[in-house]
Protein backbone atom coordinates (compact mmCIF):
# COMPACT_ATOMS: atom_id res chain seq x y z
CA UNK A 1 0.00 0.00 0.00
CA UNK A 2 2.67 1.95 1.05
CA UNK A 3 4.28 1.80 -2.99
CA UNK A 4 0.29 2.79 -4.27
CA UNK A 5 0.57 5.85 -1.64
CA UNK A 6 4.09 6.88 -2.88
CA UNK A 7 2.70 6.38 -6.85
CA UNK A 8 -0.05 8.90 -6.06
CA UNK A 9 1.89 11.55 -4.40
CA UNK A 10 4.33 11.82 -7.11
CA UNK A 11 1.36 11.86 -10.00
CA UNK A 12 -0.94 14.43 -8.08
CA UNK A 13 -0.11 18.24 -7.94
CA UNK A 14 -1.33 21.25 -6.79
CA UNK A 15 -2.97 21.89 -10.43
CA UNK A 16 -3.83 18.09 -12.07
CA UNK A 17 -2.70 14.72 -12.52
CA UNK A 18 0.80 14.61 -14.17
CA UNK A 19 3.56 11.66 -14.93
CA UNK A 20 6.15 10.04 -17.55
CA UNK A 21 3.80 7.82 -19.03
CA UNK A 22 4.01 4.89 -19.07
CA UNK A 23 6.56 4.49 -15.92
CA UNK A 24 3.92 7.11 -13.61
CA UNK A 25 0.59 6.88 -15.58
CA UNK A 26 -0.18 4.58 -17.72
CA UNK A 27 -3.69 3.41 -18.81
CA UNK A 28 -4.64 1.84 -15.30
CA UNK A 29 -3.85 5.36 -13.46
CA UNK A 30 -6.19 7.25 -15.80
CA UNK A 31 -8.98 4.41 -15.63
CA UNK A 32 -8.46 5.28 -11.52
CA UNK A 33 -8.14 8.89 -12.08
CA UNK A 34 -11.49 8.49 -14.17
CA UNK A 35 -13.18 6.53 -11.64
CA UNK A 36 -11.72 8.69 -8.71
CA UNK A 37 -13.51 12.10 -10.39
CA UNK A 38 -16.88 10.47 -11.31
CA UNK A 39 -17.14 9.80 -7.52
CA UNK A 40 -15.92 12.92 -6.31
CA UNK A 41 -18.42 15.29 -8.56
CA UNK A 42 -21.57 12.76 -8.65
CA UNK A 43 -22.04 13.99 -11.47
CA UNK A 44 -24.55 11.85 -14.07
CA UNK A 45 -22.14 12.77 -17.20
CA UNK A 46 -18.01 13.59 -17.43
CA UNK A 47 -16.66 15.31 -20.73
CA UNK A 48 -13.57 14.10 -21.68
CA UNK A 49 -11.25 15.57 -24.33
CA UNK A 50 -7.75 14.89 -25.29
CA UNK A 51 -4.68 16.39 -27.41
CA UNK A 52 -3.45 14.98 -30.31
CA UNK A 53 0.14 13.71 -28.57
CA UNK A 54 1.18 10.24 -28.58
CA UNK A 55 -0.82 7.57 -26.29
CA UNK A 56 -3.16 10.78 -24.75
CA UNK A 57 -6.10 9.20 -26.66
CA UNK A 58 -5.67 5.90 -25.36
CA UNK A 59 -5.45 7.63 -21.28
CA UNK A 60 -8.43 9.70 -22.41
CA UNK A 61 -10.00 6.31 -23.37
CA UNK A 62 -9.23 4.59 -20.29
CA UNK A 63 -10.40 7.71 -18.04
CA UNK A 64 -13.83 7.33 -19.46
CA UNK A 65 -14.08 3.87 -18.80
CA UNK A 66 -13.29 4.47 -14.85
CA UNK A 67 -16.27 7.34 -15.47
CA UNK A 68 -18.37 4.42 -16.67
CA UNK A 69 -17.69 1.96 -14.29
CA UNK A 70 -18.78 4.13 -11.93
CA UNK A 71 -22.22 4.71 -13.37
CA UNK A 72 -21.79 8.37 -14.88
CA UNK A 73 -21.89 8.78 -18.68
CA UNK A 74 -18.56 10.46 -20.89
CA UNK A 75 -19.35 12.57 -23.23
CA UNK A 76 -16.70 12.26 -25.56
CA UNK A 77 -15.45 15.41 -27.25
CA UNK A 78 -12.88 13.93 -29.43
CA UNK A 79 -9.57 15.95 -29.78
CA UNK A 80 -9.71 19.52 -28.75
CA UNK A 81 -7.76 22.21 -26.79
CA UNK A 82 -7.70 23.03 -23.23
CA UNK A 83 -10.05 25.95 -24.14
CA UNK A 84 -12.47 23.46 -25.88
CA UNK A 85 -13.04 21.77 -22.77
CA UNK A 86 -13.52 25.27 -21.18
CA UNK A 87 -16.22 26.03 -23.28
CA UNK A 88 -18.19 22.66 -23.43
CA UNK A 89 -17.45 22.73 -19.18
CA UNK A 90 -19.05 26.02 -19.07
CA UNK A 91 -21.64 26.20 -21.64
CA UNK A 92 -22.79 22.32 -20.97
CA UNK A 93 -22.68 23.09 -17.19
CA UNK A 94 -20.71 19.23 -16.61
CA UNK A 95 -17.79 18.63 -15.06
CA UNK A 96 -14.65 17.23 -17.92
CA UNK A 97 -11.55 15.92 -18.39
CA UNK A 98 -8.36 16.75 -20.79
CA UNK A 99 -5.58 14.85 -21.15
CA UNK A 100 -2.26 16.75 -22.60
CA UNK A 101 0.72 16.58 -22.42
CA UNK A 102 3.66 19.25 -21.71
CA UNK A 103 6.05 20.78 -24.72
CA UNK A 104 8.95 18.95 -26.10
CA UNK A 105 10.16 15.04 -26.29
CA UNK A 106 9.59 13.07 -23.42
CA UNK A 107 7.44 15.50 -21.82
CA UNK A 108 5.15 13.73 -19.22
CA UNK A 109 1.44 13.57 -19.78
CA UNK A 110 -0.85 15.21 -17.56
CA UNK A 111 -5.15 15.06 -16.63
CA UNK A 112 -6.62 18.53 -16.03
CA UNK A 113 -9.64 18.54 -14.28
CA UNK A 114 -12.39 20.76 -14.05
CA UNK A 115 -15.91 20.73 -12.19
CA UNK A 116 -19.02 22.10 -13.82
CA UNK A 117 -18.99 25.68 -15.47
CA UNK A 118 -15.27 24.95 -15.65
CA UNK A 119 -14.04 25.90 -12.49
CA UNK A 120 -10.68 23.81 -11.93
CA UNK A 121 -10.41 21.25 -9.49
CA UNK A 122 -6.99 21.88 -7.56
CA UNK A 123 -5.50 21.71 -4.43
CA UNK A 124 -8.08 22.59 -1.76
CA UNK A 125 -10.99 22.20 -4.44
CA UNK A 126 -10.54 18.50 -4.82
CA UNK A 127 -7.35 17.20 -5.85
CA UNK A 128 -6.49 15.54 -2.60
CA UNK A 129 -9.19 13.71 -2.87
CA UNK A 130 -7.91 12.37 -5.92
CA UNK A 131 -4.60 11.42 -4.72
CA UNK A 132 -6.43 9.42 -1.80
CA UNK A 133 -8.70 7.38 -4.02
CA UNK A 134 -5.44 6.55 -6.50
CA UNK A 135 -3.67 5.70 -2.95
CA UNK A 136 -6.91 3.12 -1.62
CA UNK A 137 -8.37 -0.14 -3.17
CA UNK A 138 -9.06 -0.22 -6.48
CA UNK A 139 -13.12 1.06 -6.63
CA UNK A 140 -15.41 -1.29 -7.11
CA UNK A 141 -17.67 -1.46 -10.23
CA UNK A 142 -21.27 0.48 -10.11
CA UNK A 143 -23.94 -2.11 -10.57
CA UNK A 144 -25.67 0.22 -14.07
CA UNK A 145 -22.60 1.24 -15.99
CA UNK A 146 -22.91 4.89 -18.30
CA UNK A 147 -22.51 5.24 -21.57
CA UNK A 148 -20.38 6.73 -24.18
CA UNK A 149 -21.90 9.74 -26.03
CA UNK A 150 -19.82 11.17 -28.59
CA UNK A 151 -20.19 14.90 -29.37
CA UNK A 152 -17.16 16.36 -31.13
CA UNK A 153 -17.47 20.12 -30.21
CA UNK A 154 -14.63 21.66 -32.47
CA UNK A 155 -17.38 23.31 -34.84
CA UNK A 156 -19.47 24.88 -31.72
CA UNK A 157 -16.53 25.78 -29.86
CA UNK A 158 -15.07 27.63 -32.63
CA UNK A 159 -18.34 29.53 -33.42
CA UNK A 160 -18.74 30.37 -29.56
CA UNK A 161 -15.15 32.33 -29.78
CA UNK A 162 -16.10 34.11 -32.97
CA UNK A 163 -19.34 35.30 -31.65
CA UNK A 164 -17.14 37.11 -28.61
CA UNK A 165 -15.28 38.96 -30.82
CA UNK A 166 -16.76 41.26 -34.09
CA UNK A 167 -15.60 40.57 -37.05
CA UNK A 168 -17.92 42.15 -39.27
CA UNK A 169 -16.86 44.97 -41.98
CA UNK A 170 -12.90 44.25 -41.15
CA UNK A 171 -10.82 44.63 -44.40
CA UNK A 172 -9.00 41.34 -45.36
CA UNK A 173 -6.46 39.72 -43.19
CA UNK A 174 -3.87 37.43 -44.23
CA UNK A 175 -2.54 35.37 -41.81
CA UNK A 176 -0.06 32.76 -41.54
CA UNK A 177 -1.05 29.90 -38.60
CA UNK A 178 1.82 27.52 -37.66
CA UNK A 179 -0.44 24.90 -36.21
CA UNK A 180 3.49 22.96 -34.79
CA UNK A 181 1.76 19.90 -36.41
CA UNK A 182 -0.72 19.73 -33.14
CA UNK A 183 -4.12 20.78 -32.42
CA UNK A 184 -4.36 24.22 -33.90
CA UNK A 185 -5.08 22.30 -37.33
CA UNK A 186 -8.52 21.50 -36.93
CA UNK A 187 -8.99 24.37 -34.48
CA UNK A 188 -7.42 27.55 -36.03
CA UNK A 189 -9.22 27.26 -39.63
CA UNK A 190 -12.74 27.07 -38.10
CA UNK A 191 -12.12 29.67 -35.16
CA UNK A 192 -10.67 31.67 -38.10
CA UNK A 193 -13.38 30.99 -40.92
CA UNK A 194 -14.49 34.51 -42.06
CA UNK A 195 -14.85 35.97 -45.59
CA UNK A 196 -12.54 38.26 -44.82
CA UNK A 197 -9.81 36.42 -43.31
CA UNK A 198 -7.31 34.63 -45.47
CA UNK A 199 -5.18 31.81 -43.32
CA UNK A 200 -1.90 30.60 -45.08
CA UNK A 201 -1.27 26.88 -43.17
CA UNK A 202 2.22 25.89 -42.37
CA UNK A 203 3.00 22.38 -40.32
CA UNK A 204 -0.66 21.47 -40.15
CA UNK A 205 -0.08 17.66 -41.09
CA UNK A 206 0.28 15.69 -38.13
CA UNK A 207 3.41 14.33 -37.73
CA UNK A 208 4.18 13.09 -33.77
CA UNK A 209 8.26 13.30 -34.70
CA UNK A 210 8.11 16.53 -35.16
CA UNK A 211 5.11 17.93 -33.59
CA UNK A 212 5.78 21.09 -31.38
CA UNK A 213 9.34 21.21 -32.36
CA UNK A 214 11.02 24.43 -34.15
CA UNK A 215 12.48 24.80 -37.55
CA UNK A 216 11.30 27.58 -39.72
CA UNK A 217 10.96 30.88 -39.85
CA UNK A 218 7.67 32.33 -38.88
CA UNK A 219 8.64 36.14 -39.52
CA UNK A 220 10.76 35.18 -43.00
CA UNK A 221 6.90 33.55 -43.97
CA UNK A 222 5.29 36.40 -42.87
CA UNK A 223 7.05 38.30 -45.09
CA UNK A 224 7.61 36.63 -48.34
CA UNK A 225 3.49 35.98 -48.50
CA UNK A 226 2.56 39.70 -47.16
CA UNK A 227 0.80 38.78 -44.51
CA UNK A 228 -0.87 41.03 -42.00
CA UNK A 229 0.77 38.96 -38.55
CA UNK A 230 1.51 35.46 -37.75
CA UNK A 231 0.40 32.86 -35.16
CA UNK A 232 2.54 30.24 -33.84
CA UNK A 233 0.68 28.24 -31.64
CA UNK A 234 2.34 25.20 -29.56
CA UNK A 235 0.90 22.02 -30.16
CA UNK A 236 -1.65 22.11 -27.76
CA UNK A 237 -3.03 25.25 -28.62
CA UNK A 238 -2.10 26.26 -25.23
CA UNK A 239 -0.02 29.24 -26.33
CA UNK A 240 0.30 31.58 -29.11
CA UNK A 241 3.42 33.41 -30.60
CA UNK A 242 2.62 36.38 -32.28
CA UNK A 243 4.74 38.25 -34.90
CA UNK A 244 3.98 41.58 -36.96
CA UNK A 245 3.50 41.98 -41.13
CA UNK A 246 7.62 43.05 -40.85
CA UNK A 247 8.14 39.46 -39.28
CA UNK A 248 8.97 40.71 -36.44
CA UNK A 249 8.01 39.18 -32.78
CA UNK A 250 5.56 40.76 -30.93
CA UNK A 251 5.95 40.33 -26.78
CA UNK A 252 3.08 39.04 -24.85
CA UNK A 253 3.29 42.55 -22.89
CA UNK A 254 1.85 44.25 -26.02
CA UNK A 255 -0.66 41.87 -26.45
CA UNK A 256 -1.43 42.57 -23.34
CA UNK A 257 -2.06 46.33 -24.09
CA UNK A 258 -3.79 45.73 -27.14
CA UNK A 259 -6.20 43.28 -26.01
CA UNK A 260 -7.24 44.79 -22.51
CA UNK A 261 -7.77 47.67 -24.72
CA UNK A 262 -10.84 46.46 -26.43
CA UNK A 263 -12.23 44.47 -23.63
CA UNK A 264 -12.06 47.84 -21.45
CA UNK A 265 -13.67 49.38 -24.51
CA UNK A 266 -16.45 47.17 -23.92
CA UNK A 267 -16.40 47.39 -19.74
CA UNK A 268 -14.87 50.88 -19.39
CA UNK A 269 -13.78 51.40 -15.63
CA UNK A 270 -13.39 47.38 -15.46
CA UNK A 271 -10.69 45.57 -13.53
CA UNK A 272 -8.07 44.22 -15.30
CA UNK A 273 -5.92 41.06 -13.37
CA UNK A 274 -1.82 40.69 -14.18
CA UNK A 275 0.07 38.20 -12.45
CA UNK A 276 2.92 40.41 -10.02
CA UNK A 277 5.32 39.79 -12.76
CA UNK A 278 3.86 41.42 -15.71
CA UNK A 279 5.96 44.51 -17.13
CA UNK A 280 4.80 47.62 -16.15
CA UNK A 281 4.26 48.67 -19.88
CA UNK A 282 1.19 46.51 -19.87
CA UNK A 283 -0.10 47.88 -16.50
CA UNK A 284 0.26 51.50 -17.84
CA UNK A 285 -1.39 50.43 -21.13
CA UNK A 286 -4.40 49.34 -18.81
CA UNK A 287 -4.42 52.88 -16.92
CA UNK A 288 -4.16 54.51 -20.03
CA UNK A 289 -6.85 52.74 -21.06
CA UNK A 290 -9.32 53.74 -18.43
CA UNK A 291 -8.57 50.22 -16.50
CA UNK A 292 -7.95 49.20 -12.80
CA UNK A 293 -5.22 47.06 -12.91
CA UNK A 294 -5.11 44.34 -9.58
CA UNK A 295 -1.75 41.95 -8.92
CA UNK A 296 -2.25 38.50 -8.37
CA UNK A 297 0.02 35.63 -7.49
CA UNK A 298 1.32 33.77 -10.43
CA UNK A 299 -0.97 30.89 -11.44
CA UNK A 300 -3.70 30.22 -13.77
CA UNK A 301 -5.88 29.22 -10.18
CA UNK A 302 -4.46 32.87 -8.67
CA UNK A 303 -5.68 35.07 -11.68
CA UNK A 304 -9.22 33.34 -12.29
CA UNK A 305 -9.97 33.13 -8.57
CA UNK A 306 -9.14 36.98 -8.24
CA UNK A 307 -10.64 37.71 -11.74
CA UNK A 308 -13.85 36.03 -10.73
CA UNK A 309 -13.71 38.09 -7.49
CA UNK A 310 -13.85 41.42 -8.81
CA UNK A 311 -15.60 40.62 -12.08
CA UNK A 312 -12.45 41.65 -14.10
CA UNK A 313 -13.21 42.12 -17.89
CA UNK A 314 -9.48 40.41 -18.87
CA UNK A 315 -6.39 38.88 -17.05
CA UNK A 316 -2.86 38.41 -18.09
CA UNK A 317 -0.15 36.13 -17.33
CA UNK A 318 3.53 37.26 -17.78
CA UNK A 319 3.99 34.08 -19.85
CA UNK A 320 1.45 34.89 -22.86
CA UNK A 321 -1.73 33.54 -21.28
CA UNK A 322 -4.77 35.69 -21.35
CA UNK A 323 -7.73 35.22 -19.70
CA UNK A 324 -11.59 36.54 -20.57
CA UNK A 325 -14.50 37.25 -18.45
CA UNK A 326 -16.62 36.33 -21.18
CA UNK A 327 -15.02 32.94 -21.32
CA UNK A 328 -15.33 31.54 -17.89
CA UNK A 329 -12.68 34.01 -16.29
CA UNK A 330 -10.23 31.31 -18.63
CA UNK A 331 -7.33 31.97 -20.58
CA UNK A 332 -7.77 31.52 -24.34
CA UNK A 333 -4.67 31.50 -26.92
CA UNK A 334 -7.32 31.57 -29.83
CA UNK A 335 -9.44 33.94 -28.59
CA UNK A 336 -6.72 36.21 -27.93
CA UNK A 337 -5.84 35.61 -31.60
CA UNK A 338 -9.06 36.48 -33.00
CA UNK A 339 -8.44 40.15 -30.89
CA UNK A 340 -5.42 40.57 -32.98
CA UNK A 341 -6.94 39.78 -36.04
CA UNK A 342 -10.25 42.05 -35.56
CA UNK A 343 -7.85 45.04 -34.44
CA UNK A 344 -5.71 44.92 -37.57
CA UNK A 345 -8.92 44.27 -39.75
CA UNK A 346 -10.98 47.13 -37.86
CA UNK A 347 -8.09 49.95 -37.82
CA UNK A 348 -6.84 49.16 -40.75
CA UNK A 349 -3.22 49.39 -39.33
CA UNK A 350 -0.26 47.73 -39.38
CA UNK A 351 0.26 45.61 -35.89
CA UNK A 352 3.88 47.21 -35.86
CA UNK A 353 2.23 50.28 -35.06
CA UNK A 354 -0.76 48.99 -32.87
CA UNK A 355 2.50 47.03 -30.66
CA UNK A 356 4.70 50.02 -31.02
CA UNK A 357 6.07 51.05 -27.37
CA UNK A 358 4.52 48.37 -25.23
CA UNK A 359 7.71 46.84 -24.27
CA UNK A 360 9.53 49.46 -23.25
CA UNK A 361 11.29 48.50 -19.60
CA UNK A 362 14.41 46.24 -20.23
CA UNK A 363 13.49 42.72 -18.38
CA UNK A 364 15.63 39.60 -16.80
CA UNK A 365 13.49 37.04 -18.11
CA UNK A 366 12.85 34.43 -15.67
CA UNK A 367 16.67 33.35 -14.08
CA UNK A 368 16.79 30.15 -11.85
CA UNK A 369 18.98 29.04 -9.31
CA UNK A 370 19.41 26.42 -7.22
CA UNK A 371 19.24 26.65 -3.63
CA UNK A 372 19.30 24.13 -0.77
CA UNK A 373 16.92 25.43 0.94
CA UNK A 374 14.41 28.38 -1.18
CA UNK A 375 12.68 29.54 1.97
CA UNK A 376 16.04 30.90 3.76
CA UNK A 377 16.94 32.22 0.19
CA UNK A 378 13.90 34.40 0.47
CA UNK A 379 14.48 35.67 3.86
CA UNK A 380 17.45 36.70 3.07
CA UNK A 381 16.98 38.61 0.13
CA UNK A 382 13.91 40.46 2.23
CA UNK A 383 16.48 40.89 4.99
CA UNK A 384 19.15 42.42 2.46
CA UNK A 385 16.87 44.64 0.54
CA UNK A 386 14.48 45.59 3.97
CA UNK A 387 17.16 48.66 4.50
CA UNK A 388 17.96 49.44 0.68
CA UNK A 389 14.83 51.77 -0.42
CA UNK A 390 12.93 49.32 -1.95
CA UNK A 391 9.27 48.48 -0.87
CA UNK A 392 8.49 44.98 0.13
CA UNK A 393 5.51 42.68 -0.50
CA UNK A 394 5.07 38.81 0.16
CA UNK A 395 2.12 38.43 -2.03
CA UNK A 396 4.00 35.76 -4.04
CA UNK A 397 7.83 34.89 -2.77
CA UNK A 398 9.40 38.54 -2.11
CA UNK A 399 8.86 41.85 -4.57
CA UNK A 400 10.95 44.76 -4.21
CA UNK A 401 9.63 48.03 -6.35
CA UNK A 402 11.77 50.95 -5.76
CA UNK A 403 11.06 54.79 -6.83
CA UNK A 404 12.47 54.72 -9.65
CA UNK A 405 10.00 52.36 -11.41
CA UNK A 406 12.59 49.41 -10.95
CA UNK A 407 11.47 45.95 -9.18
CA UNK A 408 12.72 42.54 -8.65
CA UNK A 409 10.96 39.66 -7.96
CA UNK A 410 12.20 36.23 -6.58
CA UNK A 411 9.90 32.87 -6.15
CA UNK A 412 10.49 29.40 -4.95
CA UNK A 413 9.57 26.92 -7.64
CA UNK A 414 6.75 24.77 -6.48
CA UNK A 415 8.22 21.12 -5.71
CA UNK A 416 11.99 21.99 -6.23
CA UNK A 417 15.12 23.21 -5.06
CA UNK A 418 15.08 26.40 -7.09
CA UNK A 419 14.31 30.10 -6.70
CA UNK A 420 12.67 32.27 -9.79
CA UNK A 421 14.04 35.31 -10.35
CA UNK A 422 12.46 38.32 -12.36
CA UNK A 423 13.72 42.03 -12.95
CA UNK A 424 12.62 44.87 -14.93
CA UNK A 425 14.12 48.59 -14.62
CA UNK A 426 13.74 51.84 -16.81
CA UNK A 427 17.21 51.13 -18.59
CA UNK A 428 19.19 48.24 -19.59
CA UNK A 429 21.96 49.07 -17.09
CA UNK A 430 20.03 49.59 -13.76
CA UNK A 431 18.42 46.43 -14.97
CA UNK A 432 21.45 44.34 -15.07
CA UNK A 433 22.90 46.09 -12.03
CA UNK A 434 19.79 45.23 -10.03
CA UNK A 435 19.53 41.24 -11.24
CA UNK A 436 22.87 40.97 -10.47
CA UNK A 437 22.92 42.33 -6.92
CA UNK A 438 19.81 39.93 -6.47
CA UNK A 439 21.77 37.18 -7.85
CA UNK A 440 25.03 38.17 -5.62
CA UNK A 441 22.34 37.80 -2.15
CA UNK A 442 21.28 33.89 -3.48
CA UNK A 443 24.60 33.43 -4.72
CA UNK A 444 26.31 34.37 -1.58
CA UNK A 445 23.44 32.19 0.12
CA UNK A 446 23.69 29.14 -1.60
CA UNK A 447 27.71 29.58 -0.96
CA UNK A 448 27.34 29.62 2.30
CA UNK A 449 26.05 26.12 2.73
Amino acid sequence: MSEVRGAAERIVGAHGIRGRVPQELDPGGAYRTGAAFALLTGAPVIAVAHDLRGCSPALADAFAQGVLDQGADALDAGPGPADCLTYLSGYLEVPGALVTAGRGPGAPHGIRLCRAGAVAVAEGTGLEAIRERLAGPRPALTGRPGSVVRAPVLDDYAGHLRSLVDLGGIRPVRVVVDAAHGIAALTAPRALHHPAVEVVPVRFARDNGRAGQPGWDLGERVRRCGADLGLAFDEGADRCRVVDERGAAVPPTAVVALVAARELARRPGAAVVHDLITSRAAIEAVEEAGGIPLRSRVGRAAIRSLMAEQGAAFGAAHSGRYYFRDFWCADSAMLAALHLVAEVGETGRGLSELTAGHDRYPRSGEIGIRVEDPAAALRRVAAYFAGSGAELDHLDGVTGEFGDGSWFNVRAARGAPLVRIHVEAEAPAAMEALRDRVLAVLTASASAR
